[in-house]
């Protein structure tokens, strides 16, 4: 492993997601957001791990290429749902994400997000997937109907969160919840470190 470096580093988010940055933030970190605007129909994978971890590559190396980016480190990350072995991300309309949620209640599934950091200065890069088990709640009908719409859930992966209105709907988690909000500050921490970097020098 190369050594701890004390230098000030750059950090770049390549998402447009607000609960990553606040994840991010809440942790001492600064990150400037650059979104990839990758389009995420355009990959396929052989499971839903794989393709949150492609997902999350190919918007980091977006990023990583572009001028803006020179010299920071960049974080890109994707999340799906696992659920019968299908991964499922946004929902793409109400009546979607209603049959999502009653099709998820009283179960669990996998909460899957794909983490890649690239050093725009060295072009060296690493990247895992975190999972976390989701065990979901049995909301009523009408519980459904007033979530799906308050709109989130048409914005999130998998149609829920842990940290905003779906919150009485989740009975528990098995796992990293910052995984399920959007990005695994522990794996961040380990991604980091095998690029030489220590978190600690990166709050801001």
């Amino acid at each position: 492993m190369a050594p701890m470096t004390a230098e000030p580093r750059s950090l770049v988010l390549a998402s447009a997601s607000p609960a990553r940055l606040n994840l991010l933030r809440q942790a001492g970190l600064a990150p400037h957001v650059i979104v990839s605007g990758f389009d995420e129909d355009a990959l396929q994978a052989d499971s839903p791990s794989e393709l949150a971890l492609a997902l999350a590559e190919a918007k980091a190396g977006v990023v990583a290429g572009l001028e803006e980016a020179a010299g920071a480190l960049v974080i890109g990350c994707d999340s799906v749902l696992e659920l019968d072995g299908e991964a499922l991300g946004k929902p793409a309309d109400a009546e979607e994400a209603t049959a999502r949620w009653k099709s998820m209640r009283g179960r669990a599934g996998v909460l899957r997000t794909g983490h890649c950091v690239i050093d725009t200065a060295n072009g060296r890069r690493v990247s895992a997937t975190a999972s976390t088990t989701v065990r979901f709640g049995e909301p009523t009908d009408a519980e459904v109907a007033a979530y799906v719409a308050s709109g989130e859930p048409l914005h999130v992966a998998g149609a829920f969160t842990l940290d905003g209105l779906s919150a009485p709907f989740i009975d528990g988690i098995d796992g990293d919840p910052g995984n399920v909000i959007g990005l695994s500050m522990p794996l961040l921490r380990s991604l980091l470190g095998e690029l030489g970097v220590s978190i600690t020098d990166l709050w801001a």
